[in-house]
């Protein structure tokens, strides 16, 4: 079965797959990160702070160290779901 599910995958597409995959259910039990920041910071996540538990107190502190190199989408998903505020956007972006 997996086999013919993963029969037209890349690699990429599959190891991608397999993380998107790994996140929502990592999410589902840390209850904490919303549909939509799981579906815009999945790529910020994995290149900056997959080390980190997903929800955790650590991946929040690596996303905030890692403000400047996140995608339009990823901190436009974090300001919806209320994990950093439009300010905050507006003072860092200043600094740089």
């Amino acid at each position: 079965m997996i086999a013919s599910l993963t029969k037209g995958l890349s690699r990429g597409g599959l190891i991608a797959a397999l993380a998107m995959g790994t996140i929502a259910l990592s999410s589902a039990q840390a209850g904490a990160v919303s549909a939509g920041v799981r579906a815009n910071c999945a790529g910020d996540y994995m290149s900056y702070c997959s080390q980190h538990p997903v929800g955790s107190k650590g991946v929040r502190s690596c996303m905030r160290r890692n403000g400047h190199r996140l995608s339009k989408r990823c901190v436009n998903a974090l300001v919806r779901a209320g994990e950093v505020s439009k300010r905050e956007v507006r003072r860092r972006s200043a600094r740089r």
